[in-house]
């Protein structure tokens, strides 16, 4: 059994191993409150995974740093939304 699952990660790489942020200084994503978020999301732009890691940071609730290109506050505001949807659908 573990060979399989060493066969299908090493077939299928996750998306953080596809990420363009792969080997950038973690710290990078995690600016002091007040810094430039733009460097970061400079390195989202162009990312393949940049859908999966924004909804990676969504499904966890990720609160702090730069996920998929988007800041805590841009991604507070997506919750909210797909909140409201869901809510609307529902009635």
């Amino acid at each position: 059994m573990e060979r399989l699952l060493e066969a299908l990660q090493t077939e299928h790489p996750t998306w953080q191993e596809r990420a363009n942020c792969l080997g950038v200084d973690p710290d990078l994503f995690f600016p002091e409150r007040g810094a430039s978020t733009r460097e970061a999301k400079e390195v989202c732009r162009g990312c393949v995974v940049r859908e999966d890691c924004l909804e990676y940071a969504l499904a966890n609730s990720e609160k702090f740093g730069i996920w998929g290109g988007m800041s805590e506050r841009e991604r507070r505001r997506i919750r909210r939304a797909r909140a409201l949807a869901r809510r609307h659908a529902a009635s």
